[in-house]
């Protein structure tokens, strides 16, 4: 699966294009200036983009009015597939945000609903009841999204429903020629859902991508051969800043361990969960690690864990914000993309991630472990990188078994002789090759 060795780029595209935050109705051509990014990502070396929601909605993206139509806010169904085509041109693939648990109180079959009520065609496509009321005086009751009822949920029982959105992903495909999706809120998408929409996407475009959201959960719920191919892995985000705010790296170590360790008992391994330090629902990794001068290591940290790594618009300059102070300040327009010193690493270190198989495809062992550092082992078939990561500002020496005479700094390209410890200097991340 070419994901497996693509690191990922997420863009809130109405929030990057400085959208109205409610759907005006006002057509902006915005979602084009996307394509002045690409040379921003090419330097990032990024292989994909994920775009959260494009599609036409009332007001943040998630509460969807047409599937079919790309928001009026950012442009046109022409727009898109002419960005489709440049980004495919750059060498990047697409994945979009598939909203298939609920949609807007505008989505047209909803409003049916609240006109025609129970002569409506379309009430099976909900979960309502004529005999309540809702938040919103409609005269009746429906379900929404854990209690918000400006997202209204979808029936993935009623076969129509289920029609609709799979022609919908057709769509998708055949015009603007995507090549994966990012299920919204997989953790509580009908399973069931899940296989027709993998059978439907396999017999339309060879390796589509599938990845869902999971916040909480096993991750091996929905990922399996006839559902999703990978899930995002929530665990260890946490498991990452916690490690460097508190200093103690035994926390994201134990996860990586329990998630991808070589013992039988071990969750995920030989599966690609998508990795990220920060994304658009969650405060931006600048405002929440403690020392500034843990930011690039959480990057090589993220290169260096097994699974597929997404960099989060704007977080790769080292942007701030704070999920306390509301979302629209996570999700931020910017005129163009900033390079600077911690963006220039990212981009050394995703040219290790995407060249070297051991990172791509290894197995993994903690081969050294303290508080504040720790040396992570990724081996395939005869290949073998160690990532020395020290988040402490003190030198340190790292006493064990390193199992080579040599180690080829991939950074630098340095060789290293091994006659005694590995050195680590303050505050530092190194990708090493065992030679």
């Amino acid at each position: 699966m070419w994901a497996n060795e693509t690191v990922f780029y997420q863009i809130y595209p109405l929030g990057l294009c400085g959208a109205p935050f409610e759907n005006d109705g006002r057509l902006s051509q915005s979602i084009l200036k996307v394509k002045d990014w690409i040379p921003h990502l090419n330097k990032l070396g990024i292989g994909a983009i994920y775009l959260s929601p494009i599609f036409e909605s009332d007001t943040h993206g998630y509460n969807t009015r047409d599937y079919r139509k790309i928001d009026v806010r950012i442009g046109t169904n022409e727009d898109f597939k002419e960005l489709v085509s440049a980004l495919h041109d750059a060498g990047i693939r697409v994945v979009l945000d598939g909203v298939f648990n609920h949609v807007g109180r505008g989505f047209f079959a909803f409003k049916d609903v609240l006109t025609h009520r129970w002569d409506s065609r379309y009430k099976d496509w909900f979960h309502i009841s004529f005999d309540g009321n809702s938040p919103y005086n409609d005269g009746l009751w429906y379900e929404g999204w854990e209690g918000n009822y400006d997202l209204v949920k979808l029936n993935l029982r009623n076969d129509e429903v289920v029609q609709y959105l799979l022609e919908s992903v057709k769509y998708w495909i055949e015009y603007f020629d995507i090549d994966g999706i990012r299920l919204d809120v997989a953790y509580m998408v009908d399973r069931d859902f899940m296989r027709r929409l993998r059978t439907h996407c396999d017999s339309l475009k060879d390796e589509f991508f599938l990845v869902g959201e999971m916040i909480h959960g096993d991750y091996n719920q929905i990922i399996a051969p006839d559902m999703l191919d990978s899930a995002t892995n929530y665990e260890c985000y946490k498991g990452m800043y916690s490690s460097f705010n508190s200093m103690n790296m035994f926390e994201i170590c134990y996860s990586l361990q329990r998630q991808f360790g070589l013992e039988p008992w071990c969750l995920y391994t030989g599966k690609w969960l998508m990795s990220f330090v920060d994304n658009h629902d969650v405060s931006r990794i600048a405002s929440t690690l403690n020392n500034e001068r843990h930011l690039p290591l959480i990057y090589a940290m993220l290169f260096a864990m097994p699974g597929i790594p997404c960099i989060y618009y704007g977080s790769e300059w080292g942007e701030k914000a704070d999920k306390k102070d509301g979302d629209p300040g996570l999700r931020p327009a910017f005129d163009k993309p900033i390079d600077n010193e911690l963006s220039e690493y990212i981009g050394r270190i995703s040219a290790i991630r995407t060249t070297e198989k051991a990172l791509m495809y290894g197995g993994y062992r903690s081969a050294f472990l303290t508080n504040k550092q720790c040396v992570m082992e990724r081996v395939c078939d005869t290949e073998r990188v160690l990532v020395a990561i020290n988040a402490d500002e003190e030198d340190f020496d790292a006493h064990f078994d390193i199992g080579c005479g040599t180690l080829y700094n991939l950074e630098t390209g340095e060789d290293i002789p091994v006659n005694g410890p590995l050195h680590m200097k303050g505050y530092s991340a190194v990708f090493y090759k065992a030679v």
